[in-house]
């Protein structure tokens, strides 16, 4: 009789001479397409017309701010309006036929409100720098291709957990690239960039997202070890010393990147990202408190001896003194979001070129000009819903690692556009980080529609995992007992 096995794999002595061969590449891909004849379930019917109808919502919505933009900046209505609002109807049918085939039952929020900001953020974009508008429509292409890409070849978010090595090695390696002499650019006093013939980005970004995988599968191996307490002093339990060093390490190799890069970003996105993932999984708050401690300790110590953290934290405590140099830009970002006042100039009809790199890192401030604080209301909102739906993503994954990554890519995101827009309304130092989807950007665009299908790919395990005959077996009882009242 055949024992320990599960999920529906036979035992060796049952399996069939043929289940031996090895598949080629491209009949392996060909399996995660589901065949004509597999009929999708109601649940995964009702998601894709809900997806479908909030993206049509979002098309509609992005059409529409495009035409006042125009409207306001040159007094018509632009010329190209049908192949825009083609282009982007286009765009959103591609990746929602993707989640059809590919991920049918995921959850329906994450690309409309993905599309509602790309949309607003290029709208913004074209009207401040047309240049910059057809590199960023060209950058979007290219990021729901990767969507699409990262579904066919993720086929399972077990499938990353088995890779975390390789994850980790190709996350260094890319952070260390722009290190490279003739390679790394040195841009702003940060070196993020590479240079390679016609093309320029920033390698950090997919190497973020390689860390968070890394760090995922580490902390749901090694939960057990992190958090039991074995060490008495006296008549209390501490944790382990050597528990410690993985924090330790994580702690160096941020101050390494600060120091050889100069980037306070991503130096600080990746430390935080550590700490929320050792608590998430431990649940012990001493993590919490060592972590604030090392971050006390890194920035006392990078504000004495890197030049760019002092100059950061100099001008987030007083900008006034520096505004004709080093507070330029941040002053140049109150002052738009000042003039906005409530609603807005209106789209078209302010000022935000004032500001140095608006399209890039300020472009939060520009939405606060032409928007106010009801447009930038509205941003902050869809970023709230896009958080919430990456941690319920993350409750109702099937496995620690897939909760842990999910959860883990929706910090990275939440993160990310938080220290952004904290940073040019002074709540928090600036820290060279872009606005997710809405900045322009191509490494950033194209990296942030990777973390997207990734969270689309365990959203979708955890919904047919919800379903199966198996867990409503389980949930029957559940149910019965819970309704059964007092004899």
């Amino acid at each position: 009789m055949c024992q320990g096995y599960r999920h529906g794999d036979r035992c060796a002595a049952q399996a069939p001479v043929e289940s031996l061969a090895v598949e080629p590449p491209l009949a392996q891909v060909a399996k995660a397409v589901p065949s004509p004849s597999a009929q999708p379930s109601p649940l995964a019917r009702h998601r894709r017309r809900t997806e479908l109808g909030l993206l049509v919502l979002s098309s509609l919505l992005v059409a529409a701010a495009y035409i006042l933009a125009s409207v306001g900046k040159s007094s018509r209505i632009p010329t190209n309006l049908v192949p825009f609002l083609c282009i982007v109807i286009g765009l959103g049918l591609v990746v929602h036929l993707a989640n059809r085939l590919l991920a049918p039952d995921s959850h329906p929020v994450l690309l409309p409100v993905v599309a509602l900001l790309n949309g607003l953020g290029y709208v913004m974009i074209a009207r401040l720098d047309p240049h910059e508008a057809r590199l960023q429509a060209g950058w979007t292409a290219v990021g729901a291709i990767a969507y699409v890409v990262t579904l066919l070849l993720v086929r399972r978010s077990r499938d990353l957990d088995r890779y975390r090595y390789l994850l980790l090695l190709g996350g260094i390696g890319l952070l260390m690239l722009p290190m490279v002499p003739h390679v790394g650019e040195d841009i702003n006093g940060a070196r993020l960039w590479i240079h390679v013939g016609p093309i320029t980005g920033q390698p950090v970004e997919l190497a973020k997202l390689a860390l968070c995988i890394f760090f995922a599968s580490y902390f749901a191996e090694k939960r057990e070890m992190l958090s039991m307490a074995t060490v008495r002093i006296g008549n209390r339990l501490f944790l382990q010393p050597r528990a410690l060093g993985p924090l330790f390490l994580v702690w160096g190799l941020t101050m390494l990147v600060l120091a050889a890069e100069h980037d306070v970003g991503f130096a600080l996105l990746i430390f935080v990202l550590f700490i929320s993932l050792l608590w998430l999984s431990t649940g012990r708050i001493a993590w919490i408190l060592i972590g604030l401690g090392l971050f006390a300790l890194g920035t006392f110590v990078g504000s004495h001896l890197f030049s760019q953290v002092n100059e950061r934290i100099t001008i987030w405590l007083d900008p006034w003194p520096y505004v004709n140099n080093a507070s330029y830009q941040l002053v140049q970002g109150l002052y738009a979001m000042g003039t906005g006042g409530l609603i807005g100039t209106g789209l078209g009809l302010g000022h935000p070129s004032f500001v140095p790199a608006v399209t890039t890192d300020f472009i939060f401030a520009a939405f606060g000009e032409e928007m106010g604080l009801l447009g930038t209301t509205i941003i902050v909102a869809a970023f709230l819903l896009l958080v919430g739906t990456g941690f319920r993503i993350a409750q109702t994954a099937r496995s620690d690692f897939a909760k842990l990554a999910a959860a883990g890519l929706t910090v990275v995101l939440g993160l990310q556009a938080l220290f952004i827009m904290a940073g040019i309304v002074r709540l928090l130092p600036l820290t060279g980080l872009t606005l997710p989807f809405m900045a322009y950007g191509g490494s950033s665009l194209v990296a942030n529609y990777i973390l997207v299908a990734i969270l689309a790919r365990i959203s979708d395990e955890g919904a047919r995992s919800a379903t199966t005959p198996e867990a409503m077996a389980r949930q029957i009882p559940a149910m019965a007992s819970g309704q059964a009242g007092p004899g």
